[in-house]
């Protein structure tokens, strides 16, 4: 019989909470014919800016040929573009479009009536204790929780190709505290601790 205190676990805690907030967040995206997916990669491009194929790939914890195919459909709908590298133009760049902003409109409120859903009955102050205690974690972890915070200054969009999608809710970007993001998508390179993504995904 295999044993542990299943009940005194902080991941067990955290990532029962992400997987719940996973299945429901994938539920709403599902209603909208969207993706968990394809929120997961414009989620990555809010938070990042744009990033190689490479580096997607390594946000979202899966294999760049993978990759390759969810990238070209996103293409196809007008929802990504791919740019030459300025230094490497044998790199390809993902950059958001202004076609993907209604999509990520729809996407944000999913994510907004999970969150509701998940916080029905807990007061602001009890909010703000699950959030410090889960940078206090975060933090002591080393999983890169303040590129969080510092995303919205690295944003570098271009006018007229590329679109700065709307800021994220740090309770949005990681259930990341993922439920959304889970670390590794925000810029860490640590595996995430919570949920493995095929799992951001980022937040509610």
């Amino acid at each position: 019989m295999l044993h542990y205190d299943w009940e005194n676990s902080v991941g067990h805690w955290i990532v029962t909470t992400a997987n719940a907030l996973r299945r429901s967040l994938n539920s709403e995206l599902a209603s909208e014919g969207i993706t968990l997916r394809q929120w997961e990669v414009l989620a990555c491009l809010a938070i990042g800016g744009e990033l190689s194929q490479t580096e997607l790939a390594e946000r979202l914890g899966i294999e760049a040929p993978t990759l390759v195919g969810i990238l070209d459909r996103m293409e196809r709908d007008g929802w990504l573009d791919r740019c030459s590298c300025p230094d490497d133009r044998r790199k390809k760049r993902i950059r958001s479009t202004q076609k993907s902003e209604l999509l990520w409109a729809r996407m944000v409120d999913c994510a907004h009536r999970v969150r509701a859903r998940a916080t029905q009955g807990l007061q602001d102050d009890e909010i703000l204790v699950i959030r410090k205690v889960c940078d206090r974690m975060l933090a002591n972890l080393g999983t890169g929780a303040e590129v969080v915070a510092d995303a919205p200054a690295k944003r570098t969009a271009k006018a007229g190709k590329a679109v700065s999608l709307p800021a994220l809710d740090p309770s949005l970007a990681e259930t990341v505290v993922d439920f959304d993001l889970p670390p590794h998508l925000t810029g860490g390179h640590a595996k995430p601790v919570l949920n493995a993504v095929p799992a951001a995904e980022i937040e509610v």
